[in-house]
Formats: structure tokens, C-alpha cells, sequence
């Protein structure tokens, strides 16, 4: 079992939800992003979400799309992201670690060295934004050979067809993104977001975490009743570069994203547990 799948497996059995942060690695310093991981943890993630700077990250908005060119600045390349994972991990084997990027970092690399150098480094699966399931295959074969989970999205928009085809290949949890459009735009409809889960549901027995617009506690802990993880990432970006906008520094910045998701993690746990069916974990 991987540590993504045990990880959702324990939460069940404890009647709780996945709190996830994302943060982009080497924002706002390359020696500050392991402190920060365990920071994050400390307030209550159950998984982190490590963002790999890319040049181009066409499905964020423009907090996270900030992140990447301060990363980016401080020269941070996916070497550096996992060296930084490797760190991590003298502390803290036990909290899954999922790397999210688009394909040319990883496709330069070449799939099957990637797959190596990340496993050896501790983390568990990839979420690659622009490889759709048509064109997975190759990447796939190398992430099961090292038995790393391969995450993939499904959007408001997706056809239900399409949701079985995404399903049959997914590995960890599926993320749903709440939102059309790119990270913290828009506004954020529980009711719509709860019909979607279910729709799924129907495909997958895996768990389902939500993401995008997830800003603060009260959103978190609406969506928190239909999905089995809440994601939150630009909210915790824009505390730190506000943080640092204001004078902070790296170490107040992380106390500021800690700080915010301690909040968001009290009000998952504050919202009463649904019925809903759980299959397969």
C-alpha cells in the first residue's frame, strides 16, 4: 500500500479529511522550503502538494503564477525540488509528498530516470497537469515501476465518459478541480462541487480530493462534507509573499501559511462527518 492510500485509509477509519497544502518549491527560499514542509505538517497536513517551478504553469493564476518566477529566481529546478524532498524526509518518513508540474521538466529528465531519482528521494506520486490520460502511458509504466501514484484531474467540464477513462488510470486519490478556470479564481459552489464528487464516485473507489478556490476554514470545511481532502494553495502563497511584502521574513512567512492552515485544519474538523458510501480504502 502506498503511504498516499494508507494515509486516506487511517483518516477514514478516524472519520476525517485530507487537508493538503500546496507550496511552491524554492517560494519564497530554496534552504526554507523543507522548513516550511514541516511546518505545514505541524499545523495539521495530512499530505503536502510540491509545486515544481515552471516557466509556463498555464493552469495557475496569478498568486501561484508569481511563486513560480520567485522560485524560478532563485534558481530552483526539479533537482533542486527533489534534493529538497530528500531533506524533507530525514525528519519525516511517514507524510506522502506529491510533486505537481507539467511534462517538460520531467519529459527532460526522461521518464524512467525521473521515476528513479524521485522515489529514491521519497516522494509517492506526480500530478503532471499537461499529460491527458491519451498520453500517459509511457510515464505511467515508469511511475508503477517504482510504485509511485500518478494523480490526474478532473474539471468541471469533463464529460462523464471521460471521467470513467481518467478513473481507470488513476492511482492515490482523483483530484477535482472546483473551479473553471485557474487556481483561486472564481467562486466557490458546494452544491455543485457535492454533484460532481458523486459523479466520480460512480468511476472510482478512490479517494476524491477537492481543489481550487479553497481560500479559508469556512470553504474547506463545506467542501470537506462531500470530498475526502480539501486542497489549499494560492491562499497559503499570497499569506507568505504578503508576509514578506510587509517586511517578514522566511521565517515569518512560513509562521504566516502555518498559521493559516492550523485555521483552515480546525474548521475540517469542526464540520460534522456526512454518510457517505467509502469503497476501497
Amino acid at each position: 500500500m502506498s503511504r498516499i492510500a494508507g494515509r486516506f485509509r487511517q483518516l477514514a477509519a478516524q472519520g476525517r479529511k485530507a487537508l493538503i497544502p500546496y507550496v511552491v518549491a524554492g517560494d519564497p527560499a530554496l534552504d526554507g522550503t523543507a522548513p516550511l514542509m514541516h511546518a505545514l505538517v505541524d499545523a495539521g497536513a495530512d499530505i503536502i502538494e510540491l509545486g515544481v517551478p515552471f516557466s509556463d504553469p498555464m493552469s495557475e493564476g496569478p498568486v501561484i503564477q508569481l511563486a513560480h518566477e520567485r522560485a524560478l529566481a532563485n534558481g530552483t529546478s526539479l533537482r533542486d525540488v527533489l534534493a529538497i524532498v530528500s531533506d524533507f524526509r530525514r525528519r519525516d518518513t511517514a507524510t506522502p509528498v506529491l510533486l505537481m508540474g507539467y511534462a517538460n521538466p520531467v519529459e527532460r529528465m526522461g521518464y524512467a530516470r525521473f521515476a528513479d531519482a524521485a522515489s529514491h528521494a521519497g516522494i509517492d506520486a506526480l500530478l503532471s497537469v499537461d499529460i491527458p490520460p491519451e498520453e500517459v502511458a509511457a510515464v505511467h509504466a515508469e511511475l508503477q515501476r517504482v510504485g509511485m501514484d500518478n494523480i490526474f484531474l478532473v474539471a468541471p467540464t469533463t464529460p462523464e465518459a471521460r471521467v470513467a477513462k481518467i478513473a481507470a488510470q488513476a492511482s492515490g486519490f482523483v483530484y477535482y478541480v472546483s473551479l473553471k478556470g485557474v487556481t483561486g479564481a472564481g467562486h466557490l459552489d458546494s452544491a455543485a462541487v457535492s454533484q460532481r464528487v458523486a459523479i466520480i464516485r460512480r468511476y472510482s473507489e478512490l479517494p476524491v480530493a477537492v481543489g481550487f478556490g479553497i481560500r479559508d476554514a469556512a470553504a474547506a470545511a463545506a467542501v470537506a462534507v462531500a470530498a475526502d481532502g480539501v486542497v489549499v494553495g494560492s491562499a497559503l502563497v499570497d499569506a507568505m509573499a504578503q508576509t514578506i511584502e510587509n517586511g517578514g521574513d522566511h521565517a515569518a512567512a512560513t509562521a504566516a501559511a502555518a498559521a493559516l492552515l492550523a485555521d483552515i485544519r480546525r474548521g475540517i474538523d469542526r464540520q460534522a462527518p456526512v454518510d457517505i458510501p467509502r469503497q476501497g480504502y
